[in-house]
């Protein structure tokens, strides 16, 4: 049995250490924050590859229970209200399961009371300082002055890692993506019902004039939406308050013929906006006896709508590396998890980014592009229509033999 300390209690921290438990080892969480993060957050779909990784955790059935089902996505042109083109948003699992949208704190709490329930212990107020390495193991050293020894350590803290530069110092920054995400949920009834045009389920994307938007009802009729404005050196939107914020967004879409303005308006709660980055390739995602998971190996887009279910398939692919694991064959261990997981990570970076590249148009470049648009979705969607399943279908076989496998030299070729 493995001692293994994991650094951060997110979704990908929490969902590591539950995996390393399957794997027969013992996992202590710690996190920099002082509590848990309830309440904390938007919201996130679950994408079918992420449940399909759930299963083995024995957490898929409870996760069917947050949020709903969203199956389906349509895109259109906010300018003209023309529609360009529908897909599946994954297809569903054998089962009928489906994608799920849902907020980031439910799925949080469903994974902080399952690793309570199966006796993993997190520790708040625990921002790691640096790590001790020595033949025996090694030592987190936390700010506060405590330390904790292990046999492992696994970063699973996100965009802004600290243990990604213990690993290798030349690791490169984040890369910026010109765009902010917000968003909302406008309560049930508060927007007349005639004014939606969007059955439940379904995620009405527009490019509109002045920004991408994406907005869709749940079967108890509350409205989820967010909003890709272009990031602009000019001003700071996070600096706005709540009414000056709605102000800001309302302009954005004015003019679009859609409801969003008035979905805007009905909001109480519109999320701060705040920039978003990837992360498209490190030197290596571990060293020794430390190891990366989730963002701080390989943050995506939020427009590849795969940051959860990536995080929890690496969570199960580092799992099942150190099944049978002593401290000696760590290494090995490690590698083998890297090979398994680098291309299809890098490759779904970089798949979100050009899921993004759409969103952002300046004006004369919008003019153009609505002129293009349907025919590329089109064409899009006949030449594509399978070519997904390399995202969706992913599975991860818990009880298959440990081998290195092939690289991967593009998107979509296992």
């Amino acid at each position: 049995m493995l001692n293994c300390l994991v650094i951060g209690s997110g979704i990908s921290g929490l969902a590591t250490a539950i995996s390393l438990q399957k794997a027969g080892h013992h996992a202590t969480v710690f996190e920099a924050y002082g509590g848990p993060s309830d309440g904390i957050g938007g919201f996130l779909t679950v994408a079918v590859n992420g449940l399909d990784a759930l299963e083995t955790l024995e957490l898929k059935d409870a996760a069917a229970n947050l949020g709903f089902s969203t199956p389906k996505m349509s895109m259109y042109l906010g300018s003209t209200g023309k529609h360009l083109i529908d897909f599946d948003y994954g297809g569903s699992l054998p089962d009928g399961t489906t994608a799920r949208t849902m907020t980031r704190s439910e799925l949080y709490r469903m994974f902080r009371e399952a690793a309570g329930a199966r006796g993993i212990r997190i520790e708040y107020g625990k921002r790691l300082a640096t790590v001790k390495e020595a033949p025996d193991g090694v030592t987190a050293v936390f700010a506060d002055g405590t330390s904790a020894h292990g046999d492992l350590v696994v970063g699973a803290d996100g965009l802004h890692s600290a243990v990604r530069p213990l690993i290798d110092p030349s690791s490169p920054a984040p890369r910026n993506i010109p765009l902010l995400n917000t968003g909302g949920i406008v309560e049930s009834g508060v927007i007349p019902a005639g004014l939606l045009d969007v059955e439940p389920g379904r995620m009405k994307m527009v490019f509109g004039k002045r920004c991408f938007y994406c907005y869709m009802q749940d079967p108890e009729g509350r409205i989820w939406w967010f909003a890709n404005p272009l990031q602009r050196s000019s001003e700071d939107p996070a600096a706005l308050d709540h009414r000056a914020r709605k102000s800001w967004l309302t302009q954005l879409v004015a003019g679009d013929r859609t409801p969003m303005a008035e979905i805007i308006t009905a909001t109480d709660g519109i999320i701060r906006p705040y920039t978003t980055s990837d992360f498209p390739s490190i030197p290596s995602w571990h060293r020794g006896r430390l190891v990366l998971v989730g963002d701080a190996a390989h943050a995506a887009s939020p427009s590849s709508g795969q940051g959860a279910s990536m995080a929890i398939e690496d969570a199960i692919a580092l799992g099942r590396s150190l099944r049978r694991t002593s401290p000696g064959d760590i290494p090995g261990a490690l590698v083998r998890y890297e090979a398994e997981r680098r291309n299809r990570a890098e490759s779904v970076v970089e798949w979100g980014r050009r899921n993004a590249a759409p969103k952002i148009r300046g004006q004369f470049k919008r003019v153009f592009e609505d002129l293009v648009l349907k025919a590329v979705f089109r064409s899009l969607a006949r030449k594509t229509a399978d070519n997904f399943d390399w995202v969706y279908r992913h599975h991860i076989d818990w009880d298959a033999p440990e081998t290195v496998p092939a690289v991967r030299s593009e998107a979509g070729a296992e």
